[in-house]
């Protein structure tokens, strides 16, 4: 089956919860034996690279700004598929990328085309009032006209169903667990083991991070605050944040992180918090998780939906609430442990990347067989 994957930024991930779930499921696609092609974009991929874990990886331009960069890829990636390739099927991502879903079924009106739902992009604050009408477009179009709909949570499959008409099928994003791999590259910011909280997201201002600063700040500890992520667009929100955390050597700021410095900021954490205010399903949370870490939670649904019981749950937007949960972590190791351990267990059980692969096999078979 020949399978060609658009709307993701490329692969390997650098970030970005889109990146990370398509280069899990394309590189486990091409180990079952499935031809896999991956669309990346110039400015972020590396430009030697043709194959990634048996990934095909095809790259192109783009127009590098914040409200061109995906559409335009989107656009040169289409027109490959329509004109060069011979796909079984083809797999948009994110809202943005599915409104040229009708371009494929134009040309190419036979060819499968899946669309998974991540999230409501037009909900991020980033967005000015024609990017976010662009995109609650690209969310009808790929509802309405993607041969099958995927959505990575039960909220959006309900959205999908009350606001399309569409019985989309779930399934969800996925987490690996992360070995320990010790702590010796967290050594340039002086960190070690359960010494730290951490937060790991993009620096977008719907993620919540200048909550968890003034939560933090009001807090009597020892431990750390380690900010994992880089600004999208948003200088003006990055520096709004480092203001918040003024000069205190205990916030600490590292950019954007991957391979194992990633995953020694994720094992050696004392505690992962996720302080949103919309998310689709967060890979990150995932993989904090799946890495045994007690997690703070904004009560979004698609946090709770993800963490269930296993984590601290604290009202969105709400800074002293978010204080006094990260009081309670910090006066109940026992609690913190317990939760970290129900967290891993349900990142196994629900969350399992071989059955989110078989599953998304299954249905890319039945719509070619139809």
């Amino acid at each position: 089956m020949k399978i060609f994957l658009i709307g993701q930024k490329g692969i390997p991930a650098k970030n970005g919860g889109v990146e990370k779930h398509v280069e899990n499921l394309a590189v486990r696609l091409a180990k079952d034996g499935q031809e896999v092609f991956v669309y990346a974009r110039k400015n972020y991929q590396d430009k030697d690279l043709k194959t990634y874990q048996g990934v095909n990886i095809i790259t192109l331009g783009s127009v590098g700004t914040k409200n061109l960069d995906a559409i335009t890829h989107t656009f040169l990636a289409c027109l490959d598929v329509i004109f060069r390739r011979k796909p079984d099927v083809v797999h948009f991502h994110s809202v943005g990328p599915s409104s040229l879903i009708l371009l494929i079924k134009l040309f190419r009106p036979r060819l499968k085309v899946v669309f998974t739902f991540h999230c409501q992009d037009y909900r991020h604050q980033k967005w000015g009032r024609f990017a976010r009408w662009y995109l609650k477009l690209g969310e009808m179009i790929g509802c309405r006209f993607a041969n099958q709909t995927i959505t990575i949570s039960h909220e959006l499959q309900r959205y999908a169903k009350e606001a399309y008409g569409i019985n989309a099928e779930y399934i969800p994003n996925g987490a690996e667990e992360v070995e320990e791999t010790g702590d010796i590259l967290l050594k340039p910011w002086n960190l070690a083991k359960d010494e730290y909280f951490v937060s790991i997201s993009r620096l977008v201002r719907h993620k919540g991070i200048h909550y968890l600063l003034e939560a933090y700040n009001q807090l009597a500890t020892d431990k750390k605050l380690v900010i994992v992520g880089d600004g999208a667009f948003t200088d003006d929100y990055v520096a709004e944040l480092k203001k918040l955390a003024g000069n205190n050597p205990k916030i600490i700021f590292t950019g954007n992180q991957s391979g194992q410095t990633l995953a020694q900021l994720y094992t050696n954490a004392y505690a992962f918090v996720q302080p949103s205010e919309y998310e689709g399903l967060s890979v990150a949370l995932l993989e904090a998780m799946s890495c045994g870490l007690p997690c703070v939670v904004s009560d979004i649904e698609a946090n709770t939906e993800a963490a269930a019981d296993t984590a601290l749950i604290f009202k969105n937007k709400d800074v002293a609430d978010l204080q006094n949960k990260l009081q309670e972590l910090l006066s109940n190791p026992g609690l913190a442990k317990t939760l970290g351990e129900k967290a891993r267990e349900r990142a196994k059980t629900e969350y399992n990347w071989a059955t989110i692969v078989q599953n998304t096999e299954k249905l890319y078979n039945n719509l070619i067989n139809k």
